[in-house]
This record gives structure tokens, C-alpha cells and sequence, in this order.
């Protein structure tokens, strides 16, 4: 893994967007590991609104997805599958349209869904450092 950026401010984390987006232009589905309340959310939040997504965007802790509308007409998904009890929540919403659909999949708690992300899904790893900053790491 390597370092992407350490945010001692939310809006920090805008920047790094930016960057993860330009150096990831050709991939769509990107999962996000950390620690409840690292900030996988928030993070989320600044990708999407380099994205153009302009609605507000909130966790899909219990619908499991969310769908927005990015510029251009532009779809992006929001999973969170922190709340499933079983893989086949995952197979019952139709997992495979969404990973596959060639649309940005942005996916909280994959270790919930182990064998269903694509192999070629980018990792971002959130960690909260003791002085209450954020570095994210990313492997690919």
C-alpha cells in the first residue's frame, strides 16, 4: 500500500479526490476499509463531488446502495454493507449490474462480501492517526 495523504482537516480530503480520481481515471469500483467513524463516508462525499455530484449524499447503512446523478448524466453507486447478515443480501440486490455496469462503484465494509468485488477494485484504507488525522493509503 502506499500513501495517498494524510488530512488533518475535512477539507483536505478534497484534494486527495482529486488525485485518486486523475490517477484512476479507467477503474469504477473502489473499496474503502477503515475503522467505524474513520471517515470511509466523508471521504466518499468529496470523490462524489469531484465526480459533479451535486445531491447530498449520505451512508446507505440500510438500503445497502445508494444511487447519484454526476455531471454529464453520469451515475455513480454508494454501497455500505456493514449491516448485512449474509452474502446473499449482496446476491438478492443484483451485486453483479452494479459492480459490472461500468458506472463508479464506491463500496464501504467489502470484507462483508469476501469473493464478490472485482479484481481489479482499487483499495483505499483509512487510518486514524493519534493526533486525530487521516491517512489514506491506497493499493492497487
Amino acid at each position: 500500500m502506499r500513501l495517498l495523504c494524510t488530512a488533518y482537516k475535512e477539507e483536505e480530503l478534497e484534494g486527495a479526490a482529486q488525485v485518486l480520481i486523475g490517477e484512476f481515471k479507467n477503474n469504477r469500483v473502489f473499496i474503502f476499509s477503515g475503522a467505524m467513524g474513520s471517515g470511509k463516508t466523508t471521504f466518499i462525499k468529496y470523490i462524489c463531488k469531484v465526480l459533479g455530484v451535486t445531491a447530498g449524499i449520505s451512508s446507505p447503512t440500510f438500503s445497502l446502495v445508494n444511487e447519484y446523478e454526476g455531471s454529464n448524466g453520469s451515475v455513480v453507486y454508494h454501497f455500505d454493507f456493514y449491516r448485512i447478515k449474509d452474502i446473499q443480501e449482496a446476491y438478492d440486490i443484483g451485486y453483479e449490474e452494479y459492480f459490472y455496469s461500468g458506472h463508479y462503484c464506491f463500496i464501504e465494509w467489502p470484507e462483508k462480501i469476501p469473493g464478490l468485488v472485482p479484481a481489479d477494485a482499487v483499495e483505499i484504507k483509512i487510518e486514524i492517526k493519534n493526533n486525530n488525522s487521516r491517512e489514506l493509503w491506497i493499493n492497487k
